[in-house]
């Protein structure tokens, strides 16, 4: 019997962030990944623009029969997760809420900081959680509309990408938070460079890779997991809207995948 897979989408190469994490932490799950890049990024997209393409890449992973779906995109949870859960049979997880979580349990001084593009900034939706869990949490919120690009173009190695980074998060540096979170799931791959600019002091928090506990939480409350004595090995399916070689480029070094097959997916466009 073929095994159902976990679904992961996300607006361009970000939710590859989540799905190293779940490689690392469910190596048995076989993964379906599909990444919009041929309209990345969704940050600055109107809402209910995000939420159509949301659903449409919704549609196409259904279509490979996935098991659960996990919206790997900060922008789409934010836009269409409580629409989506509603409306899917299977679960549903996206990468707002487990964020949120790690950042309460992480600060010290209950200072809590969030990178994250304008759509998400927009909607509020980590200021929201946060304060759900803890009323007396300070959060501040910054839009970084540069760091997506960065990262979609394989820049984020670059030293135009680290005068960037230093450039757009000099306010958050006397800002006196002690946690951050990456609240975009591009954000993990400029790790480096914003844990340099912010200084040791402060904790930064991937949101999607504390989406992949929950993940995982799900898979064993609703009795789906894979079992590791399974004969039929864990699929790895990448699709994408955009340039299969620069997906791939970016994705085998992310992932440390040599033989990588990614496909073109035709989506409503």
């Amino acid at each position: 019997m073929k095994k159902q897979g976990i679904g992961f989408i996300d607006s361009g190469v970000g939710g590859l962030t989540v799905v190293k994490e779940a490689m690392r932490q469910l190596p048995n799950e076989s993964i379906y990944y599909l990444g919009d890049t041929a309209r990345c990024p969704y940050g600055p997209r109107p809402e209910e623009q995000v939420r159509q393409f949301t659903w449409e890449m919704t549609h196409f992973l259904l279509e490979k029969d996935i098991k659960m779906l996990v919206i790997a995109c900060n922008t789409a949870t934010a836009a269409a997760l409580e629409d989506i859960k509603k409306k899917l049979a299977i679960p549903v997880v996206g990468v707002i809420l487990p964020g949120s979580r790690a950042a309460i349990k992480a600060t010290k001084n209950n200072q809590i900081g969030v990178i994250a593009t304008a759509g998400t900034v927009k909607s509020e939706m980590y200021p929201k959680m946060i304060h759900e869990k803890d009323a007396t949490a300070k959060v501040a919120s910054l839009a970084c509309p540069k760091f997506v690009p960065l990262v979609e173009s394989n820049s984020y190695h670059s030293p135009v990408a680290k005068k960037v980074v230093a450039e757009t998060l000099q306010n958050l540096q006397t800002s006196g938070i002690d946690t951050l979170i990456l609240g975009c799931t591009h954000y993990p791959l400029l790790r480096p460079i914003i844990q340099n600019v912010m200084g040791n002091q402060v904790t930064l928090i991937d949101s999607g890779a504390e989406t992949i506990s929950e993940v995982s939480t799900l898979l064993d409350y609703f009795d789906l997991a894979e079992k590791s004595d399974c004969s039929e090995p864990a699929e790895r399916r990448f699709y994408t809207t955009g340039s299969t070689q620069l997906f791939k480029e970016i994705a085998s070094e992310w992932l440390k995948i040599e033989e990588m097959s990614v496909e073109q997916a035709k989506l409503g466009f």
